[in-house]
């Protein structure tokens, strides 16, 4: 393992290996309403365009995860959630820093991501990190209820 950052409360975060694929699925569906099937994090694990990063204890248990995408000067977040049990205690602040310190070895000068408009903790948490928004797409997310909810799309520079 060559990259390797420290997470609050005993864990560490690292790269994602192509066997994290189905508990990153898990920890996907138990986060949002349309999670993603294991299928999706196979493909994304094996592909050097899109870095996964995962929080996890000394015997490695997943706690969370960051997917990005690299295109070109731009990084986009995907995707970011944490297991339920570790929510609230500084696991998606630490995966956000570790890859924007893996982002300073990269060509990428911005990072964009989309956030569900009614997912307070994460947008305060994007907000104190430095993204600022750029957009809202009306209607984005699927929710349960049938409705639907805007995503606000937001981005901060990477120097």
């Amino acid at each position: 393992m060559d990259k390797l950052w420290l997470g609050p409360r005993g864990l560490h975060i690292e790269p994602a290996e192509l066997g994290d694929a189905p508990e990153l699925a898990r920890i996907h569906a138990a986060s949002f309403y349309r999670g993603w099937p294991v299928e999706d994090f196979v493909r994304f694990l094996g592909d050097k365009t899109t870095p996964t990063y995962v929080a996890c204890d000394a015997q490695r248990r997943i706690a969370g995860f960051a997917l990005i995408r690299l295109v070109a000067d731009e990084a986009e977040l995907l995707s970011i959630a944490v297991d339920s049990r570790w929510r609230g205690k500084g696991v998606g602040n630490a995966l956000m820093k570790a890859v924007f310190g893996d982002l300073m070895l990269s060509p990428a000068k911005r990072m964009f991501l989309e956030v569900d408009e009614h997912n307070v903790a994460a947008v305060a948490l994007y907000k104190r990190l430095g993204f600022s928004t750029l957009s809202v797409r009306k209607g984005y997310y699927a929710r349960p209820d049938g409705t639907s909810s805007s995503a606000l799309v937001m981005a901060r520079d990477l120097g």
